[in-house]
C-alpha cells in the first residue's frame, strides 16, 4: 500500500477540527518544522514548542471545514476555514509518511 498525502492532509484537518492534539502531534516527525504566518511569522521546531503552538491554535483558531485540497510539487496544499477566514497550509511529508513541515498563512 502506498502513502496518500491527500488522505494524510484530510486526516490532519479532521484531527484539527476535532481538537485532538495528541493525534495532531503524532502526525509530525520528530524534526518537523512549522512556519506559521497567521499572526506574524512564527517558526516552531521542538516537540514542546509544537505542543504549545497547537494548544494555542486549537483555542484561538479552531478549524471548521475544508475549503480546498490539492497536490503540489512539494506536498499537499489544504485550505480550511477558521473564524478569521480561510487559511492555506502546505504539508510536506517524510519517507515514513509523517509531516516534515507545515507552512501556513491566510489565503490570498
Amino acid at each position: 500500500m502506498s502513502f496518500d498525502p491527500m488522505a494524510a492532509a484530510v486526516a490532519w484537518l479532521d484531527a484539527y477540527r476535532a481538537g485532538d492534539i495528541e493525534t495532531i502531534l503524532a502526525m509530525y516527525a520528530e524534526d518537523a518544522v512549522v512556519h506559521c504566518g497567521c499572526e506574524g511569522i512564527k517558526i516552531i521546531t521542538l516537540t514542546d514548542s509544537l505542543r504549545a503552538y497547537w494548544d494555542d491554535r486549537l483555542r484561538k483558531r479552531p478549524a471548521s471545514h475544508l475549503d480546498n485540497l490539492q497536490l503540489s510539487e512539494d506536498g499537499t496544499v489544504i485550505s480550511y476555514v477558521t473564524r478569521e477566514g480561510v487559511v492555506s497550509a502546505l504539508l510536506t511529508f517524510n519517507a515514513s509518511g509523517q509531516i516534515a513541515s507545515l507552512t501556513c498563512g491566510p489565503s490570498n
